[in-house]
């Protein structure tokens, strides 16, 4: 939270957009919350709403680029990264299609710009998803969590998916025996401040109001550099 308010004392007047997936004390000091897949529709509906040019979209600097490279909104975020997306490289996909021509490639918008250039199409999981479901390509790979494809693949049998493995450590810590003993024993409970949590609530509402249009793709041709991508000092 305490980063948030210096952000907003460096960029008055800017509106703050936070990633959904992000902590109650981060989203209490939000304006309007935002997922991989509405992220420029709301981005665009911030500045109009708020009168101004310039929107702080957070914590994912390649999210952050990415929508940068759809809209004219000056955009300002943070050194933050997904630690399984930013580890995929241009080189990466290369090197998948050279090993397996025709291959579609779907990238997650939180990886970094030079690998939303080398895929065919941009979109947040649940736009991977749609995708294969739609288009049932052949060949197909999603730039993502590894897990993801293993789902995806359950839904779409006639398709071959190509399997880079990028597992998220954090993601791995859950699993159906620790969440039941959880509930058996009713232990590890989250405990929030009530002045948190509604103040958190808001922007978690201001987003679900919105009646949000767009699909889950970003355009590649143009990818301007966002304004700041601000630090903890």
């Amino acid at each position: 939270g305490a980063d948030v308010r210096l952000l907003k004392q460096k960029y008055p007047g800017a509106p703050v957009v936070t990633y959904v997936n992000t902590t109650a004390d981060v989203k209490a000091e939000t304006d309007i919350c935002c997922t991989s897949s509405n992220a420029v529709e709301i981005v665009e509906y911030a500045a109009q709403e708020w009168g101004t040019d310039t929107v702080i979209l957070i914590p994912d600097q390649y999210l952050a680029r990415n929508v940068a490279a759809m809209t004219d909104v000056k955009i300002v975020t943070w050194a933050g990264a997904c630690e399984v997306h930013e580890r995929f490289t241009a080189e990466d996909i290369r090197e998948i299609r050279a090993g397996n021509p025709g291959v579609i490639v779907l990238a997650h918008p939180e990886c970094p710009p030079e690998v939303i250039a080398e895929a065919d199409f941009t979109g947040s999981t649940s736009g991977m998803s749609n995708y294969v479901k739609d288009k049932q390509p052949t060949n197909v790979v999603l730039i993502t969590e590894c897990s993801m494809s293993d789902n995806v693949a359950l839904e779409n049998p006639k398709v071959n998916f190509v399997r880079p493995c990028n597992l998220c450590p954090h993601m791995k810590r859950i699993t159906l025996p620790g969440i039941l003993r959880s509930l058996e024993t009713m232990t590890h409970e989250v405990i929030i401040d009530p002045e948190i949590i509604a103040r958190a609530r808001l922007p978690i509402e201001r987003m679900i109001a919105l009646p949000l249009k767009r699909q889950s793709m970003y355009d590649r041709q143009h990818a301007p550099e966002v304004m700041a991508v601000e630090a903890r000092a």
